[in-house]
């Protein structure tokens, strides 16, 4: 079941989800709008030849200021990270979705913008620039919206190789079991 602002509202009071800083105008109707960190990460292109699941890639960090502006040019791809800290406890799952405003420019905000129950950290989002002019983004603007839902039972937390993350991380699907098992 989705939950509802009423219902958000009294897990945050009750410390079953939470979301750092809460911003009460960013609270929907069944959702919370999460802003634009200030860290973003490109894969650096001098460096990778191709991408590999069993391979670390290489990545170049990218930090702005606040309220400043970062730039996606035309068919580009990029990783971002949440303002917000987020916390769900182990019957609260949630999902990522880019907001609607900011489809219409024709960013895709996240690919796997799911959120198991028990994760803790900010949110790494993948945006796309599917559009043929660059999109200028602002650190602290609202980029997606958190949708949270209850399990029907409470379940084993999130232990996984995201945990804790405290700003963008690039993937770490090299980290896979399928990776490590020789």
């Amino acid at each position: 079941m989705i939950l509802s602002s009423q219902t958000i509202l009294k897990k945050l009071e009750k410390d079953e989800l939470a979301v750092e800083p809460f911003n009460q105008a960013n609270l929907q109707p069944a959702s919370v709008d999460l802003s634009l960190g200030s860290h973003f990460m490109t894969l650096n292109e001098y460096s990778t030849g191709k991408l590999s699941m069993g391979e670390r890639a290489s990545y170049r960090d990218i930090y702005i200021g606040a309220q400043e502006a970062i730039i996606i040019p035309p068919h580009t791809f990029m990783l971002a990270t949440t303002k917000e800290w987020i916390k769900l406890s182990n019957h609260v799952t949630g999902f990522v979705e880019g907001r609607s405003s900011v489809g219409r420019m024709g960013l895709f905000v996240q690919n796997a913008g799911w959120v198991d129950p028990g994760f803790e950290g900010r949110i790494t989002l993948e945006l796309f620039n599917s559009n043929r002019f660059p999109i200028e983004l602002i650190e602290g603007r609202r980029i997606c919206q958190l949708v949270f839902a209850e399990t029907d039972q409470p379940t084993k937390p999130y232990q996984g190789k995201y945990t804790k993350q405290s700003s963008t991380t690039a993937s770490c699907i090299y980290m896979d079991e399928e990776n490590c098992s020789n």
